[in-house]
């Protein structure tokens, strides 16, 4: 079901696949034609103009309209922040935490997610890690185990960055609601290619930087804080555009805006904004679901046709209900780095990564504009360096 079957329109829309194969998707993301031009268009607009300009305001409410519709969220419930770890920062920093207060999180997922965390140790939190039997396979049967009367907080991740297990969100929120526990995601790794509802996994924190699956700009994102929790949540970074300032005076006493705008310090990565939502509407018209079938009709044809290359595959297959479009492969008689610089040479572009123990892997993560065609270049590629 190849969505962009005119090859011509597809190499517009998508530049970086007119003389490259671009499957880093789980990395940094190449900007669309219509992303990069959003992004543009402001610039100009602003060497015209000041940079907030007349309908700058106005596109940013727009923005978190379309956020809000792209997670299932109420737009006031919308910051446009990024990177992700700054949402996951503001999230571990503004709770007021009491010594013995546990959070529970997987010291095997992307160091965003950790480091702020691990960090609330010197608050007296206990931090408390998730083992599951298989690298980035969270089960809500492995969260129910580990929660205990103290847990107040699981941070998750709804993929694995390394392995691509994709989590059951709905299911484990459920779990987390009846128990009272706080549930923060970090999404980056499926906003863009999975359909996520905050409202139906009951999702209290939630952030996306937009350069990867989303196919947007660097250092622009999504922070999503459900309303009930915004006095739970203190913002930790102050500002004019945060804080109530009349006229931009300041008062004697910090009053924070009734929106998720709380968590917006000061200005606003505006070209960033933009070309998130050029990305976002894009989304719209394909529908993420047509996307997701896409991403893992993909995997269906990689995965196979790795194994009978001796690949090791290392990570759920393609037919498992947590499979992402990433899929991670070493093989037992040719390096990773090796395999990684042919791809390299052959204009392919990868991601080479390494496990806790130091091993080598390669990772390719297509998304819903890559074809078989292109796959199959990339085995062949692989096939001549086995060789």
């Amino acid at each position: 079901m190849n969505l962009f079957p005119d090859e011509a329109l597809r190499r517009d829309l998508f530049p970086v696949s007119r003389d490259k194969i671009f499957l880093a998707h789980a990395g940094v993301t190449a900007l669309p034609q219509f992303v990069a031009e959003a992004v543009c268009a402001y610039t100009r607009q602003s060497a015209e103009n000041p940079q907030e300009f007349g309908d700058v305001l106005r596109d940013v409410k727009e923005t978190r309209r379309t956020c809000a519709q792209f997670i299932g969220a109420q737009p006031d419930e919308i910051a446009l922040l990024g990177p992700t770890s700054l949402g996951l920062s503001l999230f571990a920093n503004g709770l007021e935490w009491e010594p013995g207060d546990e959070v529970l999180c997987y010291h095997g997922d992307y160091p965003a997610n950790v480091y702020p965390w691990i960090n609330l140790r010197q608050r007296g939190v206990t931090v408390r890690y998730l083992e599951p039997a298989v690298p980035g396979e969270i089960t809500p049967e492995l969260v129910a185990a580990a929660l205990s009367p103290k847990t107040r907080l699981v941070a998750l991740a709804s993929a694995h960055f390394f392995t691509g297990y994709r989590i059951d969100a709905e299911a484990i929120g459920a779990l987390l609601q009846a128990r009272g526990v706080l549930f923060s995601v970090d999404a980056i790794q499926t906003l863009g290619a999975f359909p996520l509802d905050v409202e139906r996994a009951h999702v209290d924190f939630l952030s996306a930087d937009a350069h990867k699956w989303m196919l947007g700009p660097l250092a622009i994102g999504i922070v999503y804080v459900r309303r009930s929790r915004f006095e739970k949540l203190r913002p930790t970074l102050l500002g004019a555009w945060n804080v109530v300032s009349p006229h931009f005076n300041a008062l004697d006493e910090i009053r924070f805006v009734p929106t998720a705008q709380r968590y917006e310090p000061g200005v606003l990565n505006i070209a960033g904004i933009l070309g998130m939502r050029a990305a976002l509407e894009f989304f719209q018209s394909l529908g993420l679901e047509t996307i997701a079938a896409r991403l893992l009709e993909l995997k269906a044809y990689l995965i196979p046709r790795l194994i009978d290359l001796g690949f090791q595959i290392f990570g759920p297959g393609s037919g498992s209900p947590a499979a992402t479009s990433i899929t991670t492969f070493r093989h037992e008689r040719a390096g990773s780095s090796a395999l990684f610089d042919a791809l390299e040479k052959a204009n392919v572009i990868a991601s080479l990564r390494h496990d806790r123990e130091g091993r080598e892997y390669l990772r390719l993560s297509p998304h819903c504009y890559n074809t078989e065609a292109e796959l199959d270049i990339v085995l062949g590629v692989l096939r001549d360096g086995l060789a």
